[in-house]
């Protein structure tokens, strides 16, 4: 398993216009070939008078599967230029779909190649990006008495909390990197006196905004 991957936040939609041609970016989170094809061609389906409908994915842990389509621009315009967005921003496991609906004026090659690219690049600055980090889940255990301590300590660290539960007692689910799950525990330990008992839950991943 990657011990951290980035993606973009959530699928959006971004549009831009460049003398007076209209590019519309289209951007999923996908999980197979099979779901960005199936995106792709939805997108043709509800955009049919559209005059291109250019597409690229990346697709795996390590991006083993690209894919990319000029749908009817000139070659190396459109498709190749997108995928080229999503790895510059070492993205996985993404599709955008840009359509263009013309708007009566040629832009050349270059234009068409800074058209398409920047269609894609502003629609993922606009949604932003997050890096999921593979994270051992704990399960923290305490007492009330002790509960402004450890919030305290949690928010100091920032380190992520999963849920918190108040019952006879407090039970905190935190996500930490596996290699400092004993520093973690340990911290904890001798913050609260001994008077914590911890718990091991799954190893997930947790996703948090990047900066831009």
């Amino acid at each position: 398993m990657l011990q951290n991957y980035r993606t973009i936040k959530k699928d959006h939609q971004h549009e831009i216009e460049i003398k007076k041609s209209r590019f519309i970016c289209f951007l999923k989170r996908i999980t197979s070939e099979e779901e960005a094809k199936a995106f792709i061609q939805q997108i043709k389906k509800d955009h049919w008078k559209a005059n291109h409908n250019c597409s690229a994915f990346v697709l795996g842990d390590r991006n083993e599967i690209q894919r990319s389509s000029d749908d009817g621009e000139p070659s190396g315009t459109a498709g190749v230029p997108m995928l080229e967005v999503l790895k510059k921003n070492d993205l996985i496991n993404v599709c955008a779909v840009v359509t263009r609906y013309f708007g009566g004026t040629k832009l050349g090659a270059g234009g068409l190649i800074r058209a398409y690219s920047g269609a894609v690049s502003q629609a993922i600055a606009e949604i932003g990006i997050v890096e999921g980090r593979l994270q051992q889940e704990i399960f923290v255990q305490l007492d009330y008495p002790n509960w402004g301590k450890m919030e305290n300590f949690l928010t100091n660290a920032q380190i992520a909390v999963k849920d918190t539960q108040f019952t006879d007692q407090v039970i905190v689910t935190c996500l930490v990197d596996e290699n400092q799950r004993i520093s973690f525990e340990t911290q904890v330990t001798d913050l609260l006196n001994g008077q914590v008992h911890f718990e091991t839950g799954e190893m997930m991943y947790h996703e948090q905004i990047q900066e831009a």
